[in-house]
């Protein structure tokens, strides 16, 4: 059994730093541990660089980080239901790195997964590709995309187990499996808390290996 530690959110907010990367599973909040971005509030850590599949909205999932100025790199796929974020970008307070949604996701795996990145034909010939290597293979171009790596992700999980075995459900499962083995840090907030052995071992899909803290109490 992995040694997982059980904390509350305030000692959860004791764990972030100014400078950090974070990454925040979910999509357009359905999928975020919204009482972890709590925590990153709650803390005032400043000059973060978020990793999320998007800019949430005003007010709610990443979009709080925003909100507060906490953060100064968002890396993401979609942006447009945030109008803060542009607003942020345009007047040069965020560092935005627009990726598409696969290669993102691609990146994020690559890291978890200790590779040395990922070859895509998505974004050839566009902006995408500026300042990038382009590796040509059988004749076709790729862009190299480098892996993403954390010091901390935020995984919202539908059941964790004392052992920090996770299990999701439906579309809440988007981005969070992956940013669970590319992090340092792993911690869980969950619908449910339940005794080890209680999630089959069919329903695991974040074994408790990956996960290094559990956040006390259930959903909100």
């Amino acid at each position: 059994m992995s040694k997982v530690k059980t904390i509350t959110q305030s000692e959860a907010a004791g764990m972030f730093k100014d400078g950090m990367t974070i990454m925040i599973g979910g999509f357009m909040v359905n999928g975020t541990a919204t009482r972890l971005v709590d925590a990153i509030v709650e803390s005032g850590a400043k000059d973060l660089t978020i990793i999320c599949n998007d800019a949430g909205r005003p007010g709610e999932g990443c979009g709080k980080l925003l909100d507060t100025h906490q953060a100064k790199k968002l890396i993401a796929s979609h942006v447009g239901l945030n109008k803060v974020c542009g607003q942020q970008y345009s007047a040069g307070e965020l560092d935005l790195v627009l990726t598409p949604q696969g290669t993102l996701a691609e990146q994020i795996r690559s890291g978890g997964a200790g590779l040395g990145g990922v070859l895509t034909p998505t974004g050839v010939g566009t902006s995408v590709a500026d300042g990038k290597q382009i590796v040509e293979v059988d004749g076709r171009e790729y862009l190299l995309e480098k892996p993403l790596k954390a010091d901390v992700a935020l995984i919202k999980a539908y059941q964790v187990d004392a052992a920090g075995n996770v299990r999701y459900k439906g579309s809440t499962r988007n981005f969070n499996p992956m940013m669970a083995m590319a992090a340092d840090i792993v911690i869980v907030e969950a619908d449910e808390y339940v005794e080890a052995g209680a999630i089959g071992p069919d329903f695991v899909e974040t074994p408790g290996v990956f996960v290094t803290h559990i956040l006390k109490g259930g959903a909100e």
